[in-house]
Order: C-alpha cells, then structure tokens, then sequence
C-alpha cells in the first residue's frame, strides 16, 4: 500500500504533523523539526471510537514523543471513524454492550467475535504502515508500540520484529488465544493497570502478563478507574522507551 501525504502543518512547539492516507486507511505522522537524524518511532495505538475522536489525546502523546526525541504515528482501525462499517463488529460490540447492561458475565463468546476478528485486520495493516513509514528518510527506526486495545499491541509485538518495545495499557477485554500469544513475545514489555477499571478484568490482565516471555517485564498499577491514569504513570512510559529506544 502507497503511503500519501494529504495535509502538513507545523504546531506550535515546532512538531509537524502530517496527516496521511495508507491506501484508504488514514493516519498522521507527527515529528520532531529539530531532529537532526532520523527518529526512532512510536506507534500510537488508541481504542476503536475514531482518529477525529482521539485526536487531542493523540496529538498530546505524540508531542510529549516528540520532546523526547521520537517520531509518532497512528492509523485509524477497520470499522472505525471514516472507515467502512464493519456489521460483523458492530453486532459485536452490541451485544457487549447488552451483557454488560443486564449485569451477564462477558464469556468468551462474546470476546472472541468482539477482538479477534479486529486483531487480524489490524495487525497486517500497522505492519503495512510500518513498511511506509520506515522508508522515509526522517524516521530510522527503532520502533516502539504504545497503547490501544492491549490485544493488538500483544499480536504485533510476537509477530513484528522491528518492534522492540511495547507499553500496553490493560483496560479491554482479552482472549485466550491472545494471552497464549503473549507467550511468544519476547521485547521489554510495560503494562498499565488501573486497578478498579470497571470494563477491566482485573484477573485476566494480571494472566496476560504473567504470561509475557519476555526477560524485562514491569507491570504500574494505580488506583483508580479507567480514566484516572496518574500523569506520572506516563512519565513512566515515556522513560521506558527512552531506555529502548535510544
């Protein structure tokens, strides 16, 4: 898939952002203008709601990405946004919706349609971005992942070699099949927890990263619910890719 470039703009601590289109998948690249060798790379992972509606969060991600020295960039997700409607996701998501509503556990029947079908949709399409991205001569590479559906970030971090980092945030829903994939990473991990996140199992993100191969591993749990992450608990990550990046 061709990457191209659909709008520039320089913001006001000097990053410049480029929105982009990926075939029809659309993007942004965020980069620092005072870089004097190409950037390593974070991908910016975020929940399946629209690039339009994450966007403040994003751009504040990357800018704080880009004061450390990294280049940024994030896709939107099949389904999503201004992508095509996916009715299989859709029927998926409501039925998620319905369980939780009438107070029913969230089995694997329900989890399995929601995440799995998304996951190997996703993957191949970051691994396309991937390929554009690190052609351009502003961005070398190494690459890390952070955030979005923690899913996602474990399928790409066992099957991508060029990433050798990943911070994951445990606030969805995970398969089984996903934490028996996470036996096969092998890169430094950092997991976000919010311990009280009420669309969290709490047990099943403490499996999944038991379940992590790899040799450095650290799991930050706060207090708190889904949105009441500690900026320090940001800091953090940024650190951590600093550490592996660098």
């Amino acid at each position: 898939m061709a990457l191209r470039f659909t709008s520039e703009q320089r913001l006001d601590d000097g990053v410049i952002e480029r929105g982009f289109t990926l075939g029809e998948i659309p993007g942004f690249l965020w980069t620092p203008s005072s870089a004097a060798a190409p950037s390593p790379l974070i991908l910016l992972g975020h929940p399946p709601i629209g690039l339009h509606t994450m966007y403040p969060r994003l751009v504040a991600r990357a800018r704080h990405a880009a004061a450390d020295g990294f280049a940024a960039a994030t896709i939107e997700l099949p389904g999503s946004g201004d992508r095509p409607l996916w009715p299989a996701l859709e029927q998926a998501r409501a039925e998620l919706r319905r369980a939780m509503q009438a107070g029913e556990p969230v089995g694997p029947e329900i989890i399995d349609p929601l995440v799995l079908p998304l996951v190997d949709a996703a993957v191949p399409e970051w691994r396309a971005a991937l390929d554009a991205l690190l052609a351009l001569p502003e961005i070398g590479g190494p690459v890390g992942y952070s955030g979005g559906i923690i899913s996602i970030g474990v399928r790409l971090a066992a099957v991508e070699p060029r990433i050798v980092a990943a911070a994951l945030f445990a606030g969805s829903f995970v398969p089984r099949a996903i934490v028996e994939e996470a036996r096969q990473v092998t890169v430094p991990v950092h997991v976000l927890l919010q311990w009280d996140d009420e669309g969290n199992d709490r047990q099943a993100a403490l499996d999944l990263f038991d379940a992590f191969a790899s040799k450095e591993k650290s799991l930050h749990a706060n207090m708190g619910g889904h949105t009441g992450v500690p900026q320090y608990a940001a800091d953090a990550a940024a650190q951590f890719f600093t550490r592996h990046l660098k």
